[in-house]
């Protein structure tokens, strides 16, 4: 940390104050009083008079709850842009280099370069699914952020375990050491149905039952082939899951493109939420999910960014037109998907899929004290006649100007005080000049046939 910084008492004051409590308010000259690690006291009008506090006169600023993104692979920025063009990417580099080079110091590298990009966009609560957890959680602790890490299990030879008991064995370890941190919650991560299978499944349910309150992530009905491998069991992948018994309250499930009427229901009845990727699953062209069909189930849909191979980017805002516009497309209508709905998934709504509502993912006395400062300097951003349309279509990452995890400040004036960018893209580029190496041996061998 280039900075320690001590907890205190903080008074925000003249914000343009986002609560994000069920009715989405928007209050102006709003003042906020935080006390340690939590918000002791909110309202409108004058603030009051607390003696001894840090006074901060947000001069009009947006202050909002820190964003929640249900879904990443965090390593994976070192992944970045990499064979864009390449039709076979996946089979002729990312999988190569994973097998090669993914270990705990690339795990490190990667992880710390996305842990300086979502202080930098206002996000303070990460899901993540990769390899070597520990050591992605070790990261987020550092940098100060709130996490939930899932261990990932999965059978098409994996960088940290050879088979799934070693896979098991590593989920046990990441239990051991984070279950009573106060900002990292860890969990286990099948990859997906057809790539874990339903033995291994019924397995994790059992993991699940065994633990409660932990959460399981997974990646569900994204693709095609997917569809494909559950047809052969005669169920679709959203009943393979239930099947196995593991579609349970505390399941994050990813995607959820290919759900049919029926397996709404089925996900409502059982308590999953969805982690939302629109982004990404337009880029790689999959199709439009029915988040609007979803959400009106009764079904908590957070706002993700996939990881940064995927969406290129962990920037929530970069998310939010595309999430209001798809639903817009799918409808033939503006009304689906309005503005204040899109920063309700970005926060709140995103809590609860990772079942964090209670503490994180709106401003409340008593909650924890995660939250942003979203400057209004950029001409961009005027005239408002709505703010949270303006959020959503105007807004971009580099407005965010402050952030607050449990009271403590990860970035002020866009100095970000608990990593050092430097180091980190250094350490990035490191890694990356290896992946150039050989990827470059790839193509010559590739040629020479």
């Amino acid at each position: 940390m280039l900075h320690p910084a001590g907890r205190m008492t903080t008074l925000f004051t003249n914000a343009c104050l986002l609560p994000c409590t069920a009715d989405m308010p928007v209050i102006d000259r709003g003042w906020l009083l935080v006390t340690g690690e939590v918000i002791s006291a909110l309202g409108g009008g004058a603030a009051p008079e607390v003696p001894g506090a840090e006074v901060v006169d947000l001069g009009g600023d947006v202050l909002m709850p820190g964003m929640v993104n249900p879904h990443s692979h965090l390593a994976m920025s070192l992944f970045r842009g990499l064979g864009e063009d390449v039709d076979d990417r996946l089979y002729r580099y990312i999988l190569p280099l994973e097998r090669e080079f993914v270990a705990p110091d690339m795990v490190r590298a990667g992880t710390g370069l996305s842990a300086l990009e979502l202080i930098q966009g206002g996000v303070t609560t990460v899901a993540d699914m990769y390899y070597f957890e520990t050591v992605v959680a070790e990261v987020l602790d550092s940098a100060g952020l709130r996490g939930v890490v899932g261990q990932t299990l999965a059978d098409f030879d994996p960088p940290d375990h050879r088979d799934f008991d070693e896979g098991f064995a590593r989920v046990e370890e990441l239990m051991d050491r984070y279950r009573d941190h106060p900002r990292i919650t860890p969990g286990i991560a099948p990859h997906a149905p057809y790539s874990t299978g339903m033995a291994v499944m019924e397995r994790v349910a059992a993991w699940a039952e065994a633990n409660p309150g932990y959460p399981v992530q997974i990646h569900l009905a994204e693709t095609g082939p997917e569809t494909d491998w559950a047809a052969g069991l005669g169920l679709s992948p959203v009943q393979a899951v239930a099947q196995a018994g593991l579609l349970r309250p505390g399941l994050v499930a990813a995607h959820c493109l290919h759900v049919s009427p029926d397996d709404i229901a089925l996900m409502a009845a059982s308590g999953v939420g969805v982690a939302h990727n629109a982004r990404a699953n337009g880029k790689g062209g999959r199709g439009i999910a029915p988040v609007t069909a979803m959400r009106a189930a009764g079904i908590p849909v957070g706002i993700s960014t996939d990881g940064p191979m995927s969406g290129n980017t962990l920037d929530l805002f970069a998310q939010f037109a595309p999430v209001s516009m798809f639903q817009k497309i799918a409808g033939g209508s503006r009304k689906p998907m309005p503005a204040v709905e899109v920063i309700r998934m970005a926060t709140i709504e995103g809590a609860r899929v990772l079942g964090l509502h209670r503490h994180i993912g709106s401003l409340e006395p008593g909650k924890q004290a995660d939250l942003i400062r979203v400057s209004m300097a950029a001409p961009r951003l005027h005239p408002v006649y709505d703010i949270y349309a303006t959020l959503v279509f105007s807004a971009m990452a580099p407005d965010v100007a402050d952030v607050m995890v449990a009271g403590r400040w990860l970035m002020r004036g866009r100095q970000v005080l608990s990593v050092d960018p430097a180091k980190a893209r250094a350490d990035a580029a490191q890694v990356a000049g290896r992946f150039r190496g050989r990827m470059a041996e790839i193509d010559r061998a590739l040629r020479g046939r």
